[in-house]
């Protein structure tokens, strides 16, 4: 199986940097199914990272049997959390967004930090199960 691995700064340049490496990856490993949630998944990540842990992070992509699996570790043991924010918030829907569109995702902790991953299988078309009207209602509750 493929693997690959970056070092990120914590700063915004990391988010466009991380979809390029993602975007690029999975072009070159012959993923083009799961590309546009792979590249909205890894910006939610690596923007919680870098908002909220401020420390330099590792984002990873490997290939499995399956699909990929999607990684960004920061030096910031606290997990993340599903926050409600109202419709017009720029901010606060990564985690929902994880729920709704991976295959598998999870936090663990990993020497005084922590690493939050996800799954993307190449036989789900993730947005086919995707309810845009519903996830904004819930959002707004």
């Amino acid at each position: 199986m493929n693997r690959q691995s970056w070092s990120l700064p914590a700063s915004a340049r990391s988010v466009p940097d991380a979809r390029h490496h993602v975007v690029a990856t999975l072009d070159e490993w012959g993923c083009d199914g799961i590309v546009d949630t792979a590249r909205l998944l890894t910006s939610e990540l690596v923007t919680n990272a870098v908002l909220h842990a401020r420390t330099e992070m590792t984002l990873a992509i490997e290939q499995t049997e399956r699909g990929v699996r999607i990684s960004v570790t920061d030096s910031s043991p606290v997990p993340p959390a599903l926050r409600h924010h109202s419709v017009t918030a720029t901010t606060g829907r990564g985690i929902r967004l994880l729920d709704q569109l991976a295959s598998e995702w999870n936090v663990v902790d990993d020497n005084g930090g922590k690493t939050v991953w996800f799954t993307l299988t190449d036989d789900v078309d993730p947005w086919s199960a995707y309810d845009a009207d519903s996830w904004l209602a819930e959002a707004d509750a």
